[in-house]
Order: structure tokens, then C-alpha cells, then sequence
């Protein structure tokens, strides 16, 4: 596998004035964006051909990363005018993904064996993986249940199942087939309204990792990630 899909689209409001400026992967940490992290980790796994789908400030992104030349990677972009959450985002984005491909949010990131990722997927007849974390350290809300064949059973941020065992860790793999279940032209949220279909269907694996993730949702987290990278 070598594509992957970044949704980098949103404005991430709970950074304030930060991205009254530019668009919150665009954060500075250590001189660089946040998102050129995210790139050159799946460089890092030879996974080479980036679809950015863009938004808010984009030509911040566009402008810094051009065709991707510079960083040895080949990159597109889907222009996202009006907002369509993550699902109508991809959706928009079909014409340039491939019949299989990873799915990242522009502000995560999940320092991960991807070979290891794309391997296991390999081994799996779902149309969906999504990586789930552990949680050991405790560091949010269980939002996801596995069961013991590590199928997604249920997957609810906002009221999670009691059961729940683990949490997204915001990397998936997907299927091209699944944007079929995803409305045209309008704002679709993938966890809220294609994850359950997927999970109604048996259709989504769970990927378990130790591995804690890491975002720049907030001020507070975009401070400890600089520790890490």
C-alpha cells in the first residue's frame, strides 16, 4: 500500500487565536509544521502518494508543500469549499485514491509500524481497519468495543458502550468501496454515520497497538508533543 488520505480540511478552533492564521496541521513544533511529521513518518514506510484534503486556509498547505518533490513524495489535493466533515471530505476525494488506502486525521499522529499495519490488513476481509489504542496510560475515554475476534462491535465518541476496551487511535485503512455508503455533496461524519454501518455488517477489524497516539487538538497537547517528535 502505497497511498494514504489526510484529513486536513478543519480549523481546529479549540487551538484560538494559533489558527486564526493558519490552518491547525500547519502548527509549528520545532520549526516545522506538525504535518510534515505525519508525512515523513509514512515516508519513512514507503508509503509515497499523499491525498491532502484541503480547506480551511489551504493555501498555507498548498503553498509549503507543493507537489510533495521536495519531501520525495508525490501528492494531490482535494479542495474542500464548503465543509463536509471526514466522510463527505473522502468522498469528495474518491477520483484520486486507489482501491485501497490508510486514512489519517491531520492532527493525530500514531508512531506505528505501518508495514506491520498493512500487513495485518492484508490478513483481514473486512472492508475497514481501524487502529485501536490500548489505553494503558489511560489517556481518554475507552470510545471503542473489540471483541475477542477483534471485530469493532461499537464505536461512539460522544456515549461510548460500557464495554468499550479501547480507543481510535485516527488511522484507518479502507476499502474505495466504502465512500459507496457516504452521500454525495453534503456533510458526513464517518464515525457517526459509516462507521455503524460498517460495524451493523461485520465489516470493520479492530488494529490494537500499545502504541499511545498523539494530537494537537488543544494548547496543552500541542505543547506536549514537542516532547515527542
Amino acid at each position: 500500500m502505497r497511498k494514504a488520505a489526510i484529513l486536513v480540511g478543519g480549523r481546529g478552533e479549540r487551538l484560538g487565536a494559533l489558527t486564526d492564521a493558519i490552518p491547525k496541521p500547519m502548527a509549528d513544533i520545532k520549526k516545522r509544521p506538525f504535518l510534515e511529521y505525519q508525512l515523513a513518518l509514512l515516508k519513512k514506510y514507503q508509503i509515497s502518494e499523499i491525498v491532502l484534503c484541503v480547506g480551511y486556509l489551504k493555501d498555507a498547505i498548498l503553498g509549503y508543500f507543493g507537489d510533495g518533490s521536495r519531501f520525495g513524495l508525490r501528492i494531490e489535493y482535494s479542495i474542500e469549499n464548503d465543509f463536509l466533515g471526514t466522510g463527505g471530505a473522502l468522498k469528495q476525494a474518491a477520483g484520486l485514491l486507489s482501491d485501497e488506502f490508510l486514512m489519517l486525521y491531520g492532527d493525530s499522529f500514531l508512531p506505528i509500524d505501518y508495514t506491520a499495519l498493512c500487513a495485518e490488513w492484508e490478513k483481514s476481509s473486512t472492508e475497514a481497519m481501524v487502529v485501536c489504542y490500548d489505553n494503558h496510560e489511560c489517556i481518554a475515554e475507552n470510545n471503542i468495543y473489540l471483541d475477542p475476534q477483534g471485530l469493532v462491535q461499537s464505536y461512539n465518541k460522544r456515549t461510548p458502550d460500557k464495554r468499550a476496551n479501547s480507543v481510535e487511535a485516527g488511522v484507518s485503512v479502507l476499502k474505495k468501496e466504502v465512500l459507496d455508503l457516504i452521500p454525495p455533496q453534503r456533510a458526513v461524519s464517518l464515525e457517526e454515520e459509516i462507521f455503524p454501518k460498517l460495524i451493523q455488517r461485520q465489516q470493520l477489524k479492530g488494529y490494537l497497538t500499545a502504541q499511545r497516539y498523539y494530537d494537537i487538538g488543544t494548547p496543552q497537547r500541542l505543547r506536549e508533543i514537542e516532547g515527542v517528535l
